[in-house]
């Protein structure tokens, strides 16, 4: 049971694919650690049969696979107009730690890591995405722990976030100005 074009309920063939992206700048640490034989083994482990990688500026090539031997079907690309249909039909998204890419996952209800980039300065985005993990909207982790992420994440934990609630970014802009919080 569980081989590759099994039907769902629906007789229709189930894909669940997990959505990378990178945004518009290079971070071939998320990409390398996303290729890597570990995370595609867990991310099969956990149901997912398809990876789509948006790579941005990267240099790191990650390798392409048809889904042989029972493995992931992955492919990648560099940028795209909209990345929102890869995001709409995604059943997981694997992201850099861009307010964009977090709050359009979030909107879509999709499951969503995030993965903060360590090479940059001044990060202010670490301190978003860790604020919107604290109140369970998504989970966060780093390029080299992203496998136990994926190991421990469980998605029934996740509470959907309410687009309507600017706290958690009033938060971090008054904490970013050294007012205390409330």
């Amino acid at each position: 049971m569980g081989g590759k074009g099994e039907n769902d309920d629906n007789g229709v063939n189930s894909k669940k694919t997990v959505f990378v992206t990178v945004g518009t700048t290079c971070f071939d640490a998320l990409v390398k650690a996303v290729d890597t034989v570990e995370v595609k083994e867990e991310l099969s482990r956990k149901g997912y049969t398809h990876l789509t990688i948006q790579m941005g500026r990267g240099t790191y090539i990650p390798t392409k696979s048809d889904g042989e031997e029972g493995g992931l079907v992955v492919d990648f690309f560099t940028f795209s107009s909209s990345i929102a249909d890869y995001l709409k039909s995604a059943s997981l998204v694997i992201s850099h730690a861009g307010s964009g890419s977090i709050f359009e996952t979030l909107k879509l209800g999709k499951p969503l890591i995030v993965v903060v980039n360590e090479d940059l300065m001044d990060n202010h985005q670490c301190e978003l995405a860790e604020e919107l993990a604290e109140r369970k909207h998504l989970f966060y982790g780093r390029p080299q722990t992203l496998n136990q992420t994926i190991k421990s994440m469980d998605l029934e934990t996740l509470i959907p976030y309410m687009p309507g609630d600017a706290m958690p970014v009033a938060k971090i802009i008054n904490r970013f100005l050294g007012f205390p919080d409330d």
